[in-house]
């Protein structure tokens, strides 16, 4: 189901809660959101459709990876960015990483340890930073 996006700041400044096997449901949710908003939108996280939970989806260009519970281990090449937001007006300045390393579960809940470099990690690490209640 295509959700709408959510804007209220003091929601999205919530830490969202870990995700379980009960909330399965939100990946598809999540997957319709993004593709309704393909042409604005290369990631989104749970919070950004009305879940408070730790979900995550990346359009990395070649395919689409859903995040469970992602937790960034490790990072380098700092750089500073602007970035737009579906959630939020306007395009802010924020410091990324270029190279980060993740953990996360997969939608059958099986555990993964990814490297991500470039746009692709961007994107991550702006998600992550939604689960975290991180506005940027």
């Amino acid at each position: 189901m295509v959700n709408k996006i959510v804007k209220n700041i003091d929601f999205l400044k919530q830490k969202s809660i870990p995700a379980t096997k009960l909330d399965i449901n939100i990946v598809k949710d999540l997957q319709d959101t993004l593709l309704a908003n393909k042409s604005s939108c290369v990631g989104m996280a749970a919070n950004m459709i009305g879940y408070n939970k730790r979900i995550i989806i990346v359009d990395t260009g070649l395919m689409t990876v859903t995040m469970l519970n992602p937790k960034i281990t490790k990072k380098s090449e700092p750089y500073e960015t602007e970035e737009a937001c579906l959630s939020l007006i306007g395009i802010r300045k924020t410091k990324r990483y270029n190279k980060i390393e993740v953990e996360y579960e997969d939608v059958s809940f099986k555990k993964h340890i990814g490297k991500f470099n470039g746009l692709t990690a961007q994107i991550i690490q702006h998600e992550i930073d939604h689960c975290d209640g991180i506005i940027i």
